[in-house]
């Protein structure tokens, strides 16, 4: 049996690949690119159909972070030329969201710069998730970067689904990227987040100069922290940050990239993300074949191509924009997320205490 064909049938059993047959699918050939593809878009069918979830970033806040993420345009000491302003009101937020929900976002993502919130911020995310839910039925996600004790379990109270912080890269070259803070760091507000009752959110930048070995070791980690989702960025080199002229990729390393997250976590929403208009260029649709879930429109610092493009690739393809009514995981994955309190204050039942 071939490569992909095994790895075909282990990610329709949630089977994971080997570290070699992970790093195999690295090394594949542009020759083969469509073979891989269609390898990995048997598991995207098999578990997700033909549907695609669209995401929708919100910036709460943009730059001036005191953290020094090399690759960031809003990092300690940037010379990228963004956009810089302090937190967004709550209905400033709710007027941007509603503009992705009326274009069928399932997911709106709520982002502020920073090392982590203060109880404040906590406060200012609750009221701009009740002004956004006041527009709409729509999932919020939550990326604020480094949680401490208590506060995931506010959000959650707040009304938010989700909670994002990705691992960005191995924990081997972590320290070549951030110095400000580590992996294990990362890795502890994913825990965090999970044990809060938010579904936990975490993926990957590649291009950043790493190794086929650090793209494996980034995917198998985040399958040890049994996320959800996993956003997969590509670089955007940013002038004046650090990896400004970091430019290593090609489109079919990108569908490699893509292929081998799927195969290690192939019942997770694999989300394409930052950078892929600008690396996959026209072989976006391929992306699609693989990933099951994007953002539409703009990033946090830099734009995306046009919704109206986006929305009609995805029908080129003859995919369906996945709705609210819609569970986005497979059943299986769905009983070990979110868990509704029905006991304690409010209930006839004992608290868990």
């Amino acid at each position: 049996m071939s490569l992909l064909e095994t790895l075909a049938g282990k990610g329709l059993r949630r089977e994971p690949p080997t570290r070699d047959e992970a790093l195999a699918v690295l090394a594949t050939s542009d020759d083969d690119i469509l073979d891989v593809v269609a390898a990995a878009g048997r598991v995207r069918r098999h578990w997700f159909g033909r549907r695609v979830k669209l995401n929708y970033l919100v910036n709460l806040k943009s730059g001036l972070c005191p953290e020094d993420c090399s690759y960031c345009s809003q990092r300690l000491g940037s010379q990228a030329d963004v956009l810089k302003y302090t937190w967004l009101k709550p209905e400033e937020a709710a007027d941007a969201a509603a503009a992705g929900m009326a274009a069928g976002a399932k997911r709106v993502c709520l982002v502020a710069s920073g090392r982590g919130p203060t109880d404040r911020d906590v406060d200012r995310v609750a009221d701009t998730i009740a002004a956004i839910k006041e527009r709409g039925d729509v999932e919020i996600c939550a990326c604020l970067g480094l949680l401490r004790d208590g506060q995931g379990e506010r959000l959650a109270e707040a009304g938010a689904h989700a909670y994002n912080h990705n691992l960005n890269t191995s924990e081997g070259v972590y320290g070549d990227i951030c110095t400000t803070h580590d992996f294990s760091d990362r890795q502890d507000t994913v825990r965090k987040s999970k044990d809060a009752g938010l579904s936990p959110c975490s993926g990957l930048i590649a291009g950043m100069g790493e190794t086929d070995e650090d793209l494996v070791d980034v995917a198998f980690a985040l399958r040890d922290l049994d996320v959800d989702s996993v956003p997969v960025n590509f670089l955007i080199p940013f002038d004046g940050t650090p990896l400004a002229e970091r430019w290593a990729l090609t489109p079919q390393r990108c569908l490699r990239i893509l292929a081998m997250v799927r195969f290690v976590n192939p019942d997770v929403e694999v989300r394409l993300a930052g950078g892929r208009e600008i690396h996959l260029r026209s072989l976006q649709p391929l992306a699609l074949e693989i990933v099951n879930s994007i953002f539409l429109g703009d990033y946090l610092t830099s734009e995306g191509q046009a919704g109206k493009a986006d929305l009609e690739m995805i029908e080129d393809l003859g995919f369906e924009v996945e709705g609210t009514e819609t569970p986005s995981m497979p059943e299986h994955r769905r009983a070990e997320t979110v868990s509704v309190r029905r006991r304690g204050a409010g209930t006839a039942l004992p608290p868990n205490a």
